[in-house]
């Protein structure tokens, strides 16, 4: 049966991956709008969060690269969240109680929730795991990594954005 199990979620991702390969991601404009319900029960709501910045990251306990970014994200988070940068983490095509371990595991406190049925995934045309969006107080994406985050690299593209109230045009794709 777990084999099975294994096998059918498999099956499900290699679709998933195959039906989005031509689809591409919103790399620039308005961010899509979406509700995640966290781990925690809360609900965060992306266009509540007008006026910070939000790190979007989208991840899995089974990737491996994700595990490599975890304490990074987990440093900035601290780092920053008291000076208007919000970081949310959408756990993508994950089992809850692996996430949860996940969470545990690198100490993580910023708010997680598993994408049930991929809607945000989808509004965002996630490929794998991990990507990462930055989204600017006005509510464009201005930065996007569908590649592990290195140490220092969000910084980067963070601090500019604290330092004004809004930003437009300057758009960065790396990967």
């Amino acid at each position: 049966v777990g084999f099975l199990v294994a096998f059918v979620f498999l099956v499900v991702l290699i679709g998933l991956q195959l039906a989005r390969q031509n689809a591409t991601q919103p790399t620039s404009g308005p961010a899509p709008d979406f509700e995640l319900m966290t781990y925690s029960n809360d609900s965060i709501r992306l266009s509540d969060l007008h006026g910070k910045v939000v790190v979007l990251n989208f991840w899995a306990s089974w990737c491996i690269p994700c595990r490599d970014e975890a304490p990074i994200l987990q440093s900035l988070w601290e780092k920053y969240r008291e000076q208007d940068v919000v970081l949310v983490g959408v756990a993508y095509l994950d089992f809850e109680h692996a996430s949860l371990d996940f969470i545990e595991e690198f100490g993580i406190t910023y708010p997680n929730g598993l994408d049930l049925e991929t809607r945000i995934s989808e509004l965002y045309n996630i490929t794998g795991v991990p990507e990462t969006f930055v989204i600017d107080k006005t509510g464009n994406i201005v930065f996007f990594l569908p590649a592990p985050i290195q140490p220092g690299q969000l910084e980067k593209i963070i601090l500019p954005l604290l330092s004004i109230s809004s930003r437009s045009g300057a758009i960065a794709v790396l990967g």
